[in-house]
């Protein structure tokens, strides 16, 4: 994802979905172990996957990165502003 404003959501979503399989079979989980865990259908987890999914919520990003124990990672999407060294 080198220039991600060149790719749609679809496609950046798309290559989540194939990013979080990598972490997920590295993590030795099946997709019916992970969809237990978040309280997911196996066909969620599939089609995010295979980047069928077109739409993903949030609520499901943040279920599937505690199932992988990646939590920690949401922080980078808006991390906190530094304070201003100008503001008193």
């Amino acid at each position: 994802m080198n220039d991600i404003y060149a790719y749609t959501n679809p496609e950046i979503i798309a290559k989540l979905g194939a990013r979080f399989r990598e972490y997920r079979q590295l993590s030795g989980l099946t997709l019916r172990e992970v969809a237990e865990k978040a309280g997911l259908s196996v066909m969620t987890i599939q089609k995010f996957e295979s980047g069928t999914a077109k739409d993903v919520t949030m609520t499901t990003i943040l279920r599937l990165l505690r199932v992988i124990n990646h939590l920690e990672n949401i922080e980078t999407l808006l991390p906190q502003i530094p304070e201003s060294p100008y503001k008193k």
